[in-house]
């Protein structure tokens, strides 16, 4: 794995590792969700992904190349999955993977706190 120099909140260990902190650093609440990529590899992409109550535009299905584990970090938020009847509630440390091209949507993240996520894209 290549490491990419250190990156906001976090810190080199002399250049055989990369610290960071997902719950710190959290940026004050915007208007739009905040997208930080905090590893990647040929093949594989690390974020941290921090909403504030954001839910995807109305309409809107994420339909992605590569497969998504993702895990909430903190707070909550739900999804729904194209075929699927049901909206799944996440809360900390629950976790979905999702396969590539499974058309999925953010029906909405917790309005009051930071909700945080941890995405790898493989």
């Amino acid at each position: 794995m290549t490491l990419q120099g250190p990156l906001p909140g976090s810190s080199g260990l002399k250049d055989s590792a990369l610290r960071g902190s997902l719950g710190k650093n959290i940026p004050a609440p915007m208007a739009k969700e905040f997208f930080e990529t905090i590893c990647r590899h040929e093949h594989v992409r690390i974020e941290r992904i921090v909403s504030w109550g954001q839910a995807s535009p109305e309409g809107f299905w994420f339909d992605q190349a590569d497969n998504e584990f993702v895990l909430l970090i903190e707070g909550r938020a739900a999804l729904k999955f194209e075929n699927e009847a049901e909206t799944v509630v996440l809360e900390a440390g629950d976790y979905l993977d999702i396969k590539a091209h499974v058309r999925h949507r953010v029906e909405w993240t917790a309005a009051e706190g930071a909700t945080i996520w941890l995405a790898v894209f493989y």
